[in-house]
């Protein structure tokens, strides 16, 4: 008799065999892609805050160490005036380089 739990011995040991490749392929195709993404958008978002965490401290220790440097030379004033020029200058530049590669060029 096919499934009879009452002359059938391994019939439990089946239906908890069944039960459990259901719940598996559930899970497999639910649950764990969900998981990945959770992940991919979590850690996306640390690594971006930090990346631009880091360029922000960057570029305030550069335009410090460069009106350190400048000091020397000519006036505080001066020396503000120049490092914020020579900043917005290189990001001037980096703008330009970004801006030249947007597009593909035509073969």
């Amino acid at each position: 008799m096919p499934s009879n739990p009452l002359t059938d011995p391994h019939w439990a040991q089946r239906s908890v065999d069944f039960i459990d490749r259901i719940v598996v392929f559930v899970r497999d195709h639910t649950t764990r892609p969900l998981v990945k993404s959770a992940r991919v958008v979590v850690f996306g978002a640390l690594v971006s805050i930090g990346v631009v965490s880091l360029l922000v401290l960057l570029s305030v220790a550069f335009v410090r160490g460069l009106q350190a440097a400048l000091d020397s030379i000519v006036t505080h004033q001066a020396s503000v005036w120049i490092s914020y020029f020579v900043l917005s200058a290189l990001f001037f530049v980096a703008g330009i380089a970004l801006m030249k590669r947007r597009h593909e060029r035509d073969p």
